[in-house]
């Protein structure tokens, strides 16, 4: 979405409030956001892997954003890390970007390779702090969206649970899918809900009908395990046959659930499950068995996570070596279908 004077990613619809200068960014539709149950449409508010993008010239510019809490901010000049992070307030803030010395004098030759053009800002929003953001303005010499080949050519679209929105990563741009994208030279659609992927037909209908990505994740889904498998399976049935069947050429992988506390026999106090993780893996290996759609294709989340050390002491999330353990998993999973020209 092109927003001024800049280019919004993972951003599909901005707000206007009553008394507000700026625009709240969502990452999807409000039609569609009403749709969802009560704990997605908080999320979906949540900024993960949101992108305010443009090109400057001069050595620095400014940002004026807000929060309605903290939300972290890490820039990005490109692929490089600027090391340059900000946390945003609940009162409108501006912020300076300085750009780095070195990144304009780079040869060409070293840049041949990379995903994004250097000269591109890059604001990701998210990570420990990731409250609804309102941008208000951005403001420097000759600022101006990024053109088709300073970005990706791939997009790569991820649904999932907290783990995919990107929940006890240090950061948006570490999160397993956050890395993923990278180590595929894809620029990243994260549409991760945490605590709240329960696979409506509604987000299944918004998915497929979106064209601007060529693969996809789908983390099916710790926070169905109050379903039970007969429900469990008509929606995860409906979601990956109504998403795969819309362009068979987009290859769709489909992750049963990551190891977690009830693999271990560990059963927390006032949970409520209606059947063991083992069968929720099974009916998603159903599920996509009798899809037979050529571009789906079932991964095991205890394949990608192997080393449970490398999850948080909640037993449940990634800490950063397990998203790091993830994504290069993932990512081989991606390359044996994968075929650019």
């Amino acid at each position: 979405m092109i927003y001024q004077s800049v280019e919004l990613h993972n951003v599909e619809e901005v707000r206007k409030g009553e008394s507000s200068q700026g625009v709240r960014l969502q990452r999807v539709p409000e039609e569609l956001r009403e749709k969802l149950n009560p704990g997605a449409q908080l999320r979906m508010l949540q900024p993960d892997n949101a992108e305010i993008r443009f090109l400057f010239d001069g050595l620095s510019c400014q940002v004026t954003l807000a929060s309605e809490g903290q939300t972290r901010l890490t820039v990005f000049f490109g692929d490089f890390d600027s090391r340059q992070r900000f946390v945003i307030g609940q009162q409108p803030q501006t912020i300076e970007i300085t750009r780095p010395a070195f990144l304009d004098k780079l040869p060409p030759e070293f840049r041949e390779k990379m995903g994004f053009s250097p000269g591109v800002v890059r604001l990701i929003l998210g990570g420990p702090q990731r409250d609804p953001v309102w941008f208000f303005s951005a403001q420097g010499k000759n600022i101006r969206p990024p053109e088709k080949n300073d970005l990706p050519a791939w997009r790569y679209l991820a649904y999932g649970t907290s783990i995919t929105h990107g929940f006890d990563a240090e950061g948006p741009h570490l999160t397993y899918v956050g890395q993923t994208a990278r180590l595929l030279g894809a620029d990243l659609i994260n549409l991760g809900v945490g605590g709240a992927a329960h696979c409506e037909p509604e987000l299944a209908d918004y998915l497929a009908n979106r064209s601007d990505w060529n693969f996809a994740s789908l983390e099916l889904s710790v926070n169905m395990i109050g379903f039970d498998l007969k429900e469990f399976s008509r929606r995860v049935s409906y979601l990956v046959n109504r998403v795969a069947s819309s362009k068979k050429e987009r290859v769709v992988l489909c992750l049963t659930l990551y190891p977690f506390f009830l693999d271990f026999g560990i059963k927390p106090e006032g949970l409520e499950y209606k059947a063991e993780p083992e069968e929720y893996r099974q009916a998603l290996r159903e599920v996509v068995a009798q899809c037979q759609l050529p571009n789906v294709h079932l991964v095991e989340g205890p394949e990608l996570l192997t080393n449970i050390s490398n999850l948080t002491a909640d037993l449940i999330h990634p800490g950063d070596y397990g998203m790091v353990e993830i994504a290069k998993n993932l990512t081989a999973r991606f390359q044996e279908f994968l075929k650019k020209d």
